[in-house]
């Protein structure tokens, strides 16, 4: 059964992405000088036949004069022929009635060949050929003498060239071993970085430990390789470190809750089993710890998810599009009131254009007005401003309630960080950490500062988007509340 035809190459090239990098270089180099010689050989060797093949008519021809020059002075029958001596030159010379006259002791040279016969004719002048019909191969130069011709001939000698042909042939093989030789070393030393590299890589894989540093060596594409690698091993050290701290903050902050849970639980439990919890809670006692326990339970569930939605960091499947913000906005502050009934927000935005992930923005605009709702008083609402600033999209949220103190200013948008003043508040610290990483995300800048109203005022610039989009429009409101 006869294999199919595109198995060895399939093998072939298996086994070529098999081998090693240094392997592949030798191999490389070794085929480059073969390959090199090879046609350094041929070029060698039709430029040597040449110059011999052209040194032998020149000669052929030389001869053939002076024989011409005799002949036409003693006559083509008298013309003294020296009898041949076992070497050089072969001579004949070509009556006018075709018959031939060769010296004594010479081979016998191939037949007169038409061509030989028009010079002796004097149809041409002369004449250069060769004739390989025998063993040995003939180079004959035919000259019009008198009234015939005259021929001198020599044995193509092809021993130079296969001679040059063998000494080629072993300098190739050495050069080809040579090269790889040499290839190999010159693999192994400029490989030798790589090499160091891998080990530092498998010790870092190996001992887990993210603080190693590889040191600098080598130039261009090694140095650029060793510079990633160590600015990836900072990445990945920075991004251990900050899930370390969200997981230690997490800890912290999940505690609090928890052991307020877990009291509040345990004493349902235990005065349900002594069966004295009528007794020892009266229903409005019982009442106000049941609220308590779903107050918790709902710190712990807003907690959990923020904590997923910081840990998340930048990976979303959302996709980046143009969006207009003001929709946004909008969509954001209806969400807002439905979630605080009790504070009016009030909008005063344009349409401004920009690029972003939709639901990603909305959960920052809804933090920012959740954490304005949280100070804001009752009777006065929470302002959102939203307008186009030169190439910036500016958002502003404004309450009206106490103010951050200037302390308090440098860690508002720290994750878990809350001021003293809201430890009695509802919250977990990490609204304005999640809108800061929104709003970086999108290349945007967050800031706090001092409102007009007395209050805090948390800005919000994004870039707007680099497309030709409609006019800003005229402000919008969404429609107010049945309760307001």
């Amino acid at each position: 059964m006869s294999r199919p035809a595109g198995r060895e190459p399939r093998r072939l090239t298996r086994w070529w992405r098999w081998r090693s990098l240094r392997t592949r270089l030798t191999v490389i180099a070794a085929t480059a000088i073969a390959v090199s010689v090879f046609m350094a050989f041929q070029v060698a060797s039709e430029l040597l036949d040449w110059q011999l093949r052209d040194t032998a008519e020149n000669q052929l021809r030389a001869d053939s004069r002076v024989l011409a020059t005799n002949a036409e002075r003693a006559g083509l029958a008298q013309v003294p022929l020296s009898p041949y001596l076992g070497s050089g030159q072969l001579v004949r010379v070509i009556l006018p009635d075709g018959s031939t006259r060769t010296p004594a002791g010479q081979p016998a040279l191939p037949p007169v060949s038409e061509h030989a016969g028009l010079v002796a004719q004097g149809g041409l002048a002369d004449l250069m050929e060769s004739d390989d019909s025998d063993e040995d191969g003939y180079l004959v130069y035919t000259l019009r003498a008198g009234n015939g011709a005259v021929q001198v001939a020599r044995v193509v000698d092809d021993s130079p060239v296969n001679q040059f042909g063998f000494g080629m042939l072993l300098i190739g093989l050495l050069c080809v071993v040579g090269g790889a030789l040499v290839g190999r070393a010159v693999a192994r030393t400029g490989l030798a970085p790589i090499d160091r590299l891998t080990a530092a890589a498998e010790r870092v894989a190996h001992t887990q430990d993210l603080g190693a540093h590889i040191p600098d060596e080598g130039g261009g594409e090694i140095r650029r390789l060793i510079q990633s690698i160590n600015d990836m091993l900072a990445a990945l050290r920075d991004s251990r470190q900050a899930q370390r701290l969200l997981a230690e903050d997490a800890a912290h902050e999940l505690k609090t809750p928890l052991t307020s849970l877990r009291l509040n639980v345990e004493l349902l439990i235990r005065l349900d089993r002594r069966g004295t919890l009528d007794s020892a809670l009266p229903a409005e006692s019982r009442t106000r710890l049941l609220n308590d326990l779903g107050a918790q339970v709902a710190e712990l569930s807003t907690l959990a998810a923020e904590l997923t939605d910081l840990a998340r960091g930048d990976v979303s499947d959302e996709s980046t599009e143009p969006l207009d913000l003001a929709d946004v906005v909008v969509a954001a502050a209806t969400r807002a009131r439905s979630r605080m009934p009790d504070i009016e927000v009030a909008l005063d935005v344009a349409s401004v254009w920009v690029s972003g992930r939709p639901a990603a923005l909305q959960r920052a605009v809804i933090n920012l007005i959740d954490n304005a709702g949280k100070w804001s008083p009752a009777d006065q609402p929470v302002q959102v401003r939203l307008r186009a600033v030169g190439a910036s999209a500016v958002l502003e949220v404004d309450d009206a309630g106490p103010g951050i103190d200037a302390a308090d200013v440098p860690r508002v948008f720290d994750r878990f960080y809350r001021a003293d003043s809201a430890r009695a508040l509802p919250g977990s610290g990490l609204g304005l950490s999640i809108v800061q990483r929104v709003v970086n995300a999108h290349g945007g800048r967050a800031t706090v500062a001092r409102s007009a109203r007395g209050g805090t005022l948390l800005r919000v610039d994004l870039p707007a988007a680099p497309i030709a989009r409609l006019a800003a429009g005229p402000a919008r409101s969404p429609d107010p509340p049945a309760d307001q």
